[in-house]
């Protein structure tokens, strides 16, 4: 929604007509306006503030219109209350000789608002030219930052990869492609973040898990009988906690895909970010359990992730059983900007 004081009515009007007539129309409209006001007030005390009611809607017509607009109710308002309101009703001869240095005042106090209103327009609108030039260069430096971690992805994916050719040993290679598929965890968060979050500083949680979670579906459980689901509330989180429980997710699904799962198993893994005093991200499986998935649980990327979530002042825990296992993030909601 815009701002009242950004409303230009003369620029919602350029499409169809030129500038000129736009604030004509404008100033015409707001002296309309202020004569359906005065015929209601006359109906009750008439001649009551002759000069007076017709100072809003110039105001409106400047603010709106610019100083044209804003003359030309005044200039309206002002022949109307002289000619139909002041005595003699319906003649511009004054009856009252103090009508006549009465109407002049209340002109110039008119010209005095049309000009204080027109400074205060074109301060907001400075205001807004300025705001939008900050916005465009900042979002400007987000695509070229984006721009640049996404090359350095690729050279780093890239260097791993021949590097993975070269090695001599089945546990170098081992041990190159773990680290190419961490780096490809990495540029999968990294991507989702920024196709989602369309430059800004917040991020809208369900739209970002759920574009995460959908490509870790395609990449990893595409073919097998495992399906995923996404629960996420109306929450919007700063992008570096965003990144936190982006990265946490990938992490975990990745390692429920890979192990939970052993042999063709069936199975289920359920995703969800729950708003409170606390956020609390669950990933939970209903695979094997922790024996066969420790030795993922304890890798480096799990290190590096509850060191992340530590950052935040939260923690991580895990349950697991025959039947499944459940790791939970919980992060005080100090650390949530925005919902």
């Amino acid at each position: 929604m815009v701002p009242l004081a950004e409303i230009d009515l003369t620029d919602r009007l350029a499409p169809w007509m030129a500038l000129w007539m736009a604030q004509i129309l404008v100033g015409v409209g707001c002296a309309l306006a202020a004569m359906l006001a005065r015929a209601a007030v006359d109906a009750v005390y008439p001649g009551a503030g002759p000069f007076s009611l017709a100072m809003p809607f110039v105001l409106a017509a400047t603010l709106f219109g610019r100083w044209q607009a804003g003359v030309i109710a005044l200039l309206i308002g002002a022949l109307h209350a002289w000619y139909f309101v002041l005595p003699e009703v319906g003649s511009f001869r004054f009856v009252v000789p103090a009508d006549a240095p009465r109407v002049v005042v209340n002109v110039l106090s008119g010209c005095a608002i049309v000009a204080l209103a027109e400074q205060f327009r074109r301060a907001v609108r400075r205001a807004v030219s300025d705001r939008e030039a900050r916005l465009a260069e900042r979002d400007l430096l987000l695509r070229e930052l984006d721009h640049r971690v996404k090359n350095n992805f690729a050279l780093m994916s890239s260097l791993t990869g021949l590097e993975r050719r070269l090695a001599q040993s089945s546990e170098a290679r081992e041990r190159l492609d773990a680290v190419a598929k961490r780096i490809e965890s990495v540029v999968r968060v990294h991507v989702a973040l920024y196709r989602k979050a369309d430059g800004r500083l917040q991020v809208a949680m369900s739209s970002y898990l759920d574009g995460i979670c959908r490509s870790l579906e395609t990449a990893l459980l595409d073919g097998r009988d495992i399906t995923m689901t996404v629960q996420v509330g109306g929450i919007t989180l700063d992008r570096e906690i965003a990144l936190t429980f982006g990265l946490l997710v990938n992490e975990l699904v990745t390692n429920a895909a890979k192990h939970a799962f052993p042999n063709g198993r069936r199975g289920h893994i359920a995703v969800s970010l729950e708003p409170g005093d606390t956020l609390v991200l669950r990933v939970s499986d209903n695979g094997v359990g922790a024996v066969a998935q420790d030795g993922a649980e304890r890798g480096s990327g799990m290190n590096l992730i509850t060191s992340l979530v530590a950052s935040h002042g939260g923690e991580i825990t895990r349950e697991t059983d025959g039947s499944g296992t459940t790791v939970t993030a919980a992060v005080p909601a100090v650390a949530r900007t925005g919902a």
